[in-house]
């Protein structure tokens, strides 16, 4: 059985009520669902929150809420896997036989069903744990540079100072949208980030996370130019 789990907290602090904000017409977390659902991939979507208006839309959307989460892990330091774990052992005891979980954050309006399933594509060969969304800098990570107490510039790398920039290894970073993992992976709580993860690589265009105000209104510009494209 594969699940889709979209964890959506009530409590956001830097963006009030930001699972469920609406965003280009929709609240945010109602993207999240529709490309669970439009992917085809799962036997269910579950939604993990603390918050009753938050499971009450989601049922709505055409998701299950089986439980609601607990306090504890529902504060500004729990990390995802381990609210997948909790979503996991509650799914199991319920008597869910579940091979493979794909955790889709609520807050992912550009995430794509095809690129879902591309990830569960990748999830073919056996010696895989993880398959998640990354996506290229659009700047050479060798030549970075800091702003010092003293506010001056350093560089992190000044070997890489005269590197020309086609020289320098393509770096790529989490896409923030979802990762697909083995269910043994989740619950021994094997790393995301290591070799036994492959990339679900995305178009830097269609990657923006969404933590500030300003975030929030780059990434309806962003969305709304994809649609006028469309």
């Amino acid at each position: 059985m594969k699940v889709a789990i979209i964890p959506a907290r009530g409590g956001s602090k830097r963006i009030p009520r930001k699972n469920i904000k609406v965003f280009c017409g929709k609240p945010m977390i109602v993207y999240s669902i529709e490309a669970a659902l439009a992917s085809g991939c799962f036997d269910k979507v579950i939604i993990s929150t603390d918050d009753s208006e938050i499971a009450t839309l989601a049922r709505q959307c055409g998701a299950s809420v089986p439980f609601l989460r607990p306090g504890a892990l529902s504060d500004d330091y729990t990390g995802t896997v381990p609210v997948i774990r909790h979503a996991i052992e509650q799914l199991k005891a319920e008597g869910e036989v579940l091979t493979h979980v794909c955790c889709i954050y609520a807050t992912a309006p550009f995430v794509n069903a095809a690129d879902i399933e591309r990830g569960l594509v990748s999830m073919a060969d056996e010696a895989v744990d993880y398959a998640f969304s990354v996506t290229s800098y659009p700047f050479p990570i060798q030549r970075a540079v800091r702003v010092t107490a003293q506010n001056r510039i350093e560089m992190f790398q000044p070997e890489h100072l005269g590197t020309r920039s086609q020289d320098l290894e393509e770096a790529y970073h989490d896409a923030g949208q979802f990762y697909w993992g083995r269910t043994s992976a989740w619950l021994e709580e094997r790393p995301i980030f290591g070799l036994r993860s492959v990339p679900v690589v995305l178009p830097r265009h269609r990657v923006q996370d969404i933590d500030t105000q300003e975030d929030w209104v780059r990434a309806e510009w962003l969305f709304k130019a994809m649609q006028a494209e469309n």
